[in-house]
């Protein structure tokens, strides 16, 4: 099978890309700097240089593919211009659908996010649930437009099948949740607040679940690849109980209250850092949660315990 991807220069993407090829198909990636896309070139991987607001290299990313996995997003918290998640997330998820749309691909699997759902306040919901309140972020907000793009345009008759991971790490991740793993391995403590929570998936089974969806998900149909659900502080807890380090130094859930109140105002007279914005505050404290029990029945997806997956991280940071 040829198999056209977005974002395989990521994280994911770029785990899923390595899966096909290990599976003997051919891939084609969009990339917007071939020079900085060697480890795909050594893979195997057709380049075509672009971005997701060009549409004769979306065209030609996806003329002849069987199917195109939409991997490509944005994931900042903090931001004081929202502009490029808008643009990435919401106008770049339907140009690249749209382009499958007009160059007849077979299949569509989209990379949704658990984030749609926003702060579930500790249910633990499952795809049929729709989040109507306020998002957390701007993150959260453009992937749920996102989302309803995809079912947009499946009720528009593209055949697209959404998958929502939540928290993914493992080797390789360079992200926040990566630096504070990193972090904790050298013996350095983090501040990370004692409260929210989120679902881990492991890169490696995360990717796995994009090919089962291509393989088997029904279009129209999402389905959660959420893994074991832990809080930030208990992950990094886990990390220094296998690194032998002392772990993250822990933040009561009413002073990051507090912090993110504060710098709320103080975000709107001078800039802050990422790290230090309400928005990010705000996110720290709430839950993230899915369930994967659609995913594991009618994909047989699954996901490796946490303490496992963290293994696997820590040795290869060493």
């Amino acid at each position: 099978m040829r198999y056209a991807i977005t974002g395989a220069t990521g994280f994911v993407g770029g785990v899923l890309a390595r899966q096909l090829r290990d599976s003997g198909h051919d891939v084609v990636a969009l990339v917007r700097d071939p020079a900085r896309a060697g480890a795909l070139r050594d893979l195997g991987v057709e380049l075509v240089p672009g971005d997701l607001d060009d549409s004769a290299a979306l065209d030609r990313l996806c003329a002849g593919a069987d199917g195109l996995f939409h991997v490509a997003g944005w994931y900042k918290l903090g931001q004081r211009d929202p502009s490029v998640g808008v643009r990435v997330n919401v106008d770049g998820t339907r140009n690249a659908l749209t382009a499958a749309q007009r160059n007849g691909v077979a299949k569509v699997v989209y990379t949704s996010t658990l984030a749609v759902n926003s702060d579930t306040e500790e249910q633990v919901p499952d795809e049929d649930y729709r989040f109507t309140g306020e998002h957390l972020s701007v993150y959260d907000r453009t992937k749920a437009e996102a989302h309803d793009i995809a079912l947009e345009l499946h009720a528009q008759g593209l055949p697209v099948v959404i998958v929502q991971p939540g928290l993914v790490y493992g080797p390789g991740d360079t992200a926040q949740t990566g630096g504070f793993i990193a972090q904790v391995v050298a013996g350095k403590r983090p501040p990370v607040p004692n409260a929210g929570g989120v679902c881990w998936a492991h890169v490696e089974d995360v990717a796995r679940g994009h090919v089962l969806a291509m393989d088997t998900g029904v279009p129209g149909e999402s389905y959660m690849l959420a893994g074991p659900r832990a809080t930030l502080a208990e992950g990094l807890q886990q990390v220094a109980a296998i690194a032998g380090t002392k772990g993250p130094v822990l933040l009561p859930a009413g002073m990051v209250r507090f912090s993110a109140a504060l710098m709320g105002a103080l975000g709107r007279v001078v800039p802050l850092p990422p790290d230090y914005a309400a928005e990010t505050l705000r996110a720290s404290l709430a839950t993230y949660y899915g369930t994967p029990a659609k995913a594991e029945r009618d994909l047989g997806w699954t996901a490796r315990p946490l303490d496992e997956g963290l293994r696997d991280t820590v040795a290869a940071l060493r």
